[in-house]
């Protein structure tokens, strides 16, 4: 079941079937209520016999998701931060391509990694981040920066006309990389992961 679910729920009295997802720091709760509930704004949580109910506001709502519920309500009660989703580890080598919400940085200072605001050699992370197309550029010869099990991570923003995510997968294709994984980075933009295929890691390896 992982972070989305579609089950029977009931807000406010009104019932029906909806997709929720549980996203880093709010509940997105989609047809027929379209709502979106941050972590922040619950006062209260009840996950008993497979029934999550959240009450925020003056709202409340519950979800049949069945055996997820407590793993859900933990999620919410101690969410965890951006940079443990993005799976950044203390000691890592991280270099930042643009500029980045400074909060992030600050979470990444705090974790204990090494940062610099230029592509360093054998980086373990590297954060590229593209508004439009004609940045796509800065995806060429980046692999050649990044250590052999190292990953990039495109932050793009979401829903623009500006740059679509098929575009950044052609980029990181031409750029010798492969996308493994799409993250919410934040409510306006999204992370693209992208990592040199394992069959390629030795001779990346031996060329470093």
């Amino acid at each position: 079941m992982g972070n989305e679910v579609v089950c029977l729920a009931d807000c406010d009295g009104v019932s029906g079937t909806a997709k929720i997802l549980l996203e880093t720091d709010e509940l997105v709760v989609r047809s027929p209520f379209r709502l979106r509930i941050p972590f922040s704004s619950i006062k209260r949580l009840d996950a008993r016999g497979g029934r999550l109910r959240v009450w925020w506001d003056t709202h409340v709502l519950s979800a049949d998701i069945g055996r997820e519920a407590e793993r859900w309500s933990e999620k919410i009660r101690n969410p965890r931060t951006l940079v443990q989703k993005l799976g950044i580890r203390s000691g890592q080598k991280v270099s930042v391509v643009g500029r980045l919400d400074e909060g992030f940085i600050d979470q990444l200072q705090q974790c204990g990694v090494e940062i610099a605001k230029r592509v360093r050699r054998d980086s373990d992370i590297i954060f590229v981040r593209i508004d439009g197309r004609r940045q796509l550029d800065r995806l060429v010869g980046i692999r050649e920066s990044l250590a052999a099990a190292g990953a990039v991570w495109v932050i793009r923003p979401k829903g623009s006309d500006a740059i679509s995510e098929s575009e950044v997968m052609t980029a990181g294709k031409a750029a010798g990389l492969v996308d493994v994984k799409v993250a919410r980075f934040s409510a306006s933009h999204t992370a693209e992961k992208f990592v040199i295929r394992i069959k390629d890691r030795t001779v990346h390896r031996k060329r470093g």
